[in-house]
C-alpha cells in the first residue's frame, strides 16, 4: 500500500471498520436459525427454510452491485452494503413471525452479497498499484480474528443468557454495521481508478470473457474444501465418529487462529510462486486432507481428538496456499473498465460452493466417506485445471506482477 498519511489514514480506518463489522457479524450471523428458532419461535425445520429463502434472494444482488461498483467506485456500494446488513439485523430484532424473518433475512443477505461484491474492489483502491495479495491477506487476517472473537463472545457469554442475550447479539451487530458505515465514509478516501482510457479495448463482459469465467468455477471446485470443513465436521464429528461435543469448536478455533496470524507469513513464504502455482499446492493439501479425514473412523476412539485437530492444521495450511492468492489473482485478471462486475462475478464461486456443501455434507447418511471422495474429487479437477487455465489468464496476473509493468498492458 502506498506510504502517504493520507494512504495510511485510509488503510488504518479501511481495517477497524472492517474489524468492527465482523466482530459483530461474528456475535449473530452463525446463530440465525438459533434466533429464529428460539426468539422469533418458528419451528426449526420452517426457520431453515425461511432464512434459506431470503439467503437465495440475496444471489440476484450482485451483477447489479458490480455495475454500481464500476459506475460510482467501490466506497458508496460497500457503505450501502453496510446499511443494508444493519437494516437487516434490526428487522430481526423485530421479527414476530414468517414475514419480518423472511424480510429480514432477504436484506441480510442482500447486504452480504453487495459487501462481498464491492469489498475487494475497495482493498485493491485503497492498496493503490502493484500486486494487491500482501492487501488482501492482511484484511483477511484481521476479518477472521474479529469474526472469531465475536463468535467467542456469543460463546462465552451471550448465549448463555437465553433470549435476552441473542437480541444483545443482533443490536450490537445492527451497530456495528452503522459504525462501519460512517468510518469508510468519513475516513475512507481512495482515489478511484479511471477506467475511460481503457474502456474501447478493455469493457469486456464477464460471459464473454471465458478465462475469467473458468477461473471462477475453478475458484469453485476448490472453495468447497473450506465451506465442507465448516459445515461438514461438526457432522462427521459428532454424529459419524461419536467424537467429543467439544472437538468442532477448538477445531473451527484452531483455523480462525492460523488464518488470523499466518496470511502474510505464507505470502512471504511462497513469494517466487506463481499465484497459480501456490493455488495447486493449496488444492493437493485439500485432496491430502479428505484423505486423511476419511481414515478417521478406522482409528481408535481416543486417537480421534487428536487426529482431527492435525489434519485440521493441515487444512488450515491448504487455505494458506489458496486463499492468500485467490482474490488477488481474480483482481487482477479483471478488465480494469469492468473490473467491478468481474470481481462481483467472481464472489459466486463462494456463493454456489456454499449452496453445494449441505448436499455434499448430506452424504454422511449413506457413507462415511462419500463426502470426503466428493470434496477431494473436485480439488482434483481444480488442481488440475490451474496449470492449463494459468496459460489463458494475463501474465501480470498469474506472475503477480504489477499490471503497469507488464507488456501486455500496454495493449
Amino acid at each position: 500500500m502506498p506510504h502517504t498519511p493520507t494512504a495510511a489514514r485510509n488503510r488504518r480506518a479501511l481495517l477497524v471498520a472492517l474489524g468492527i463489522d465482523n466482530f459483530g457479524s461474528g456475535l449473530f450471523l452463525p446463530l440465525l436459525v438459533v434466533y429464529a428458532v428460539r426468539v422469533v419461535g418458528l419451528p426449526l425445520g420452517l426457520a431453515g427454510t425461511v432464512i434459506s429463502i431470503g439467503t437465495l434472494a440475496g444471489l440476484a444482488v450482485p451483477p447489479f452491485a458490480g455495475r454500481l461498483v464500476d459506475r460510482w467506485g467501490p466506497r458508496p456500494v460497500v457503505v450501502t452494503s453496510q446499511l443494508l446488513q444493519a437494516a437487516g439485523a434490526s428487522a430481526f430484532l423485530l421479527a414476530d413471525g414468517i414475514v419480518l424473518t423472511l424480510v429480514a433475512s432477504m436484506l441480510l443477505a442482500a447486504g452480504q452479497q453487495t459487501f462481498y461484491s464491492s469489498l475487494f474492489a475497495l482493498v485493491a483502491d485503497v492498496a493503490g498499484p502493484g500486486p494487491k495479495d500482501r492487501p488482501y491477506a492482511v484484511v483477511g487476517m484481521v476479518r477472521s480474528a474479529m469474526f472469531g472473537s465475536g463468535a467467542l463472545v456469543t460463546a462465552a457469554a451471550l448465549v448463555g443468557s437465553g433470549e435476552r442475550g441473542l437480541r444483545i447479539a443482533v443490536a450490537v451487530n445492527a451497530v456495528s454495521f452503522l459504525a462501519a458505515a460512517v468510518l469508510l465514509w468519513v475516513f475512507v478516501h481512495p482515489g478511484r481508478h479511471d477506467s475511460s482510457v481503457e474502456s474501447a479495448t478493455d469493457a469486456t463482459t464477464v460471459l464473454r470473457n471465458r478465462p475469467y469465467l473458468a477461473l471462477i468455477a475453478v475458484t469453485c471446485l476448490l472453495a468447497l474444501a473450506l465451506d465442507f470443513f465448516l459445515v461438514g465436521l461438526p457432522v462427521f464429528v459428532l454424529e459419524v465418529t461419536a467424537g467429543p461435543s467439544w472437538l468442532p469448536g477448538v477445531s473451527l478455533a484452531l483455523l480462525t487462529v492460523v488464518t488470523s496470524t499466518s496470511a502474510t507469513l505464507a505470502l512471504r513464504t511462497t513469494r517466487h510462486l506463481a499465484r497459480t502455482t501456490a493455488m495447486s499446492i493449496g488444492a493437493v493439501v485439500f485432496i491430502c486432507w479428505c484423505g486423511l479425514c476419511a481414515l478417521t473412523p478406522a482409528l481408535p476412539s481416543a486417537a480421534r481428538p487428536g487426529w482431527v485437530i492435525a489434519t485440521t492444521l493441515l487444512l488450515a495450511a491448504g487455505n494458506l496456499m489458496f486463499g492468500t492468492r485467490v482474490n488477488a489473482l481474480a483482481e487482477a485478471a479483471a478488465p480494469r473498465a469492468t473490473r467491478g462486475r468481474h470481481l462481483a462475478a467472481f464472489q459466486y464461486a463462494f456463493t454456489v460452493a456454499g449452496v453445494l456443501t449441505p448436499a455434499i455434507v448430506a452424504l454422511f447418511s449413506v457413507s462415511s466417506w462419500a463426502p470426503f471422495a466428493i470434496v477431494a474429487a473436485a480439488a482434483t479437477v481444480g488442481a488440475a485445471a490451474l496449470p492449463v487455465l494459468s496459460r489463458h489468464l494475463p501474465a501480470y496476473a498469474v506472475q503477480g506482477h504489477a499490471r503497469e509493468n507488464s507488456p501486455a498492458a500496454a495493449h
